[in-house]
């Protein structure tokens, strides 16, 4: 199959890309609601408010951007969602909290640059009392299928599988939980979060693995 541009409606493209993975397609046809392109990317920009992100960035149904999966595969710049920030606000302290966090993103890739494929091995040891041999190499399978029996759990593991995307601190919830509650090396669950995030890269998906593993941070989370 040749890939194409120019699909009648979004159905149509899942189809094309379908024929063109099969091998994906055979491992569900559950599609992300995310949409991308430049259009998509720049209407989620224009509806940021950077002094309600601050106040509520922490809960689960506070003003995040969602605007991660356009950073990662470039639609948008982070100079670019900056600048947006500032022109939202009277005063640029106003912007700070939303643009620190522009600042992690920028650090991960800094250290990502690097370290290249070293974000893969632990960049100390655990902190948690335990060697890394005592964490197991694989990913329960119930864990990735979100049957594991713990509500909260399941319902991060089917919303990472069913839409490409989590709340930061469900990332965390969900990585604290596989890392010291099941005792599973972080390697194995950034790998699995790669596997469905939108906005996955080895930067910021491993390195935020490891400050919660502690294996790049003074004490577990």
């Amino acid at each position: 199959v040749v890939p194409r541009r120019g699909f009648a409606n979004r159905s149509e493209l899942i189809e094309h890309l379908g024929a063109l993975h099969p091998d994906i397609i055979a491992r569900g046809r559950q599609v992300s609601p995310i949409r991308g392109g430049r259009a998509a990317a720049l209407e989620a920009l224009q509806g940021i408010d950077p002094p309600r992100y601050e106040r509520t960035r922490n809960y689960l149904d506070g003003a995040v951007t969602r605007l991660s999966p356009y950073l990662r595969h470039g639609v948008l710049t982070l100079a670019e969602v900056r600048n947006h920030a500032l022109k939202l606000v009277k005063h640029p302290v106003e912007a700070a909290k939303f643009i620190n966090e522009l600042g992690w993103r920028d650090y991960w890739q800094r250290v990502y640059e690097r370290l290249g494929d070293g974000v893969w091995r632990d960049r100390e040891p655990y902190k948690t009392g335990y060697s890394a041999r005592r964490y197991a190499a694989e990913l329960p399978q119930e864990i990735a299928e979100g049957q594991t029996g713990m509500a909260c759990m399941d319902e991060f593991a089917r919303e990472l599988r069913d839409t490409g995307y989590l709340h930061n601190h469900a990332r965390m919830w969900l990585a604290a939980y596989v890392v010291h509650w099941r005792q599973v090396r972080w390697q194995a669950g950034a790998t699995w979060f790669l596997e469905h995030l939108l906005d996955g890269d080895p930067a910021s998906n491993n390195l935020s693995w490891q400050w919660v593993a502690s294996t790049f941070s003074h004490k577990p989370y």
